[in-house]
């Protein structure tokens, strides 16, 4: 039941980052996104001293500011490669 709970927490996160962040990116990426953006950013917050929220919705909150940072590092990655 947990694996299913991260890819729908995943999923509404990505697609949410999407709409926010204005990019294309499927149903496929916005769960990777959700679930990497959101284990990013617990490891943030945990390294500078920070507790991360908790709950359903807390954790929906971590994946989506983590899957908008990761968007964000994909296109200044991508702004410098070209």
């Amino acid at each position: 039941m947990n694996i299913l709970l991260w890819i729908v927490i995943g999923g509404i996160a990505g697609w949410l980052a999407e709409q926010v962040m204005k990019s294309n990116q499927g149903l496929l990426m916005n769960i990777v996104l959700g679930i990497v953006g959101a284990v990013v950013l617990n490891a943030i917050l945990m390294a500078v001293g920070v507790g991360t929220l908790g709950g359903l919705l807390g954790q929906l909150v971590i994946a989506f500011l983590g899957a908008c940072f990761l968007i964000w590092i994909g296109r200044v990655i991508r702004r410098r490669s070209v």
